[in-house]
């Protein structure tokens, strides 16, 4: 008996010691003037709650700078001078029909210079045989009148040719009616092109600025608000993150998808987002309750606990567990274990926990 208690005795003189080296250890730890130089420290701060939701989505051209270019006659395609994805300029030749609607705007011009050229010369006589006593005043002003009209005739055909971008040979110009990429194109090469055709040949848009439409299901609707924060990421680009805002909510469900859109407006860093992209989405929003915030990377997990490490001088840092209730990119929210205002590390926080806990 007496042998067992000398044991447990001697077991428990060695845990005793041990306790008190450690405490030693903690005690004498001190940073040295190099790494208090490279850390640093971040206040615990009471913030309101914030969640994320992440829906999928596309990108797409902001149509208030997107154009749809129609033919204005029919006729067969001569030439096709851009392809689909093709960057233009205002004013750029896209393509070029004959036609022979053209051909009847060509006599219609020349029977408008014509007229004008009889009228002014009628106008002429008309003011001689006046001045010689041979007519009336009301024979001149005849005159001027049908050259007015004459004159308005052509003002009117030659404001159709700019309009039409008509051109000698009876042919039509097609020109990009704004700076942007071709997003669609319907139209090629000896393709004869009806009169009555409706289908657009070209559309045209500006990507400087570009629209996300995200699908939002049922049962997030009620969590989606204007205005609130949008991060958006592609296959493209995984690692670039666009930053946005929603701006508008489509309040309808489509069938198809039962999900309702919202949309992003993004402003479009060198055109790296293309239409018609897939996206991801993720909207951030504020819950109505406040808790300790801290950055996610102050956070230490070992031994399936969380741990940071508490900074009150370069000879007092504590490793104190904490529960973490929700981490949300690099802010964490905690439930316990911290108090406003405490300060964490967040650079070194590795080196000091592994000193300190070995």
């Amino acid at each position: 008996m007496n042998r067992f208690l000398i044991l447990y005795a001697a077991f428990v003189i060695a845990g005793c010691s041990d306790e008190k080296y450690k405490e030693e250890q903690h005690q004498s730890f001190a940073m040295s003037e190099k790494m208090m130089s490279t850390t640093e420290t971040v206040p615990a701060r009471k913030e309101q709650l914030r969640n994320a939701l992440s829906f999928y989505g596309r990108i797409t051209a902001d149509n208030n700078k997107m154009i749809e270019v129609y033919p204005v006659v029919g006729g067969n395609v001569t030439k096709v001078f851009v392809e689909l994805g093709d960057y233009v300029q205002r004013g750029q030749l896209l393509a070029t029909i004959r036609s022979t609607e053209v051909a009847g705007y060509e006599k219609e011009l020349d029977d408008a210079r014509n007229d004008v050229v009889v009228s002014s010369k009628n106008l002429k006589v008309a003011e001689e045989l006046f001045d010689g006593k041979l007519n009336t005043e009301r024979d001149v002003l005849e005159a001027q009148s049908n050259l007015k009209k004459a004159e308005s005739q052509l003002k009117r055909i030659n404001q159709t040719y700019s309009i039409y971008n008509i051109r000698p040979g009876a042919t039509y110009e097609v020109r990009s009616p704004l700076n942007g990429y071709i997003i669609q194109k319907n139209i090629n090469e000896a393709m004869l092109l009806r009169n009555d055709r409706s289908d657009n040949i070209f559309d045209i848009a500006e990507i400087n600025d570009v629209w996300v439409l995200a699908n939002i299901n049922e049962s997030d609707i009620h969590l989606i608000k204007l205005g609130i924060d949008a991060e958006v990421t592609t296959l493209s680009y995984p690692d670039k993150v666009f930053y946005g805002k929603v701006d508008k909510i489509f309040n309808i469900i489509n069938p198809e998808t039962k999900a309702m859109q919202v949309r992003i407006k993004l402003t479009n860093e060198n055109n790296m987002l293309k239409p018609e992209m897939r996206a991801n989405i993720r909207l951030t929003y504020s819950e109505n309750k406040e808790m300790i915030a801290i950055p996610s990377s102050a956070i230490i997990f070992d031994k399936s606990k969380n741990f940071v490490m508490v900074f009150r001088d370069r000879n007092n840092i504590e490793t104190r567990q904490v529960e973490v209730f929700r981490q949300l990119g690099d802010r964490s929210y905690i439930t316990s274990g911290l108090a406003a205002d405490e300060l964490v590390m967040t650079t070194n926080q590795l080196l000091i926990y592994d000193a300190l806990n070995d």
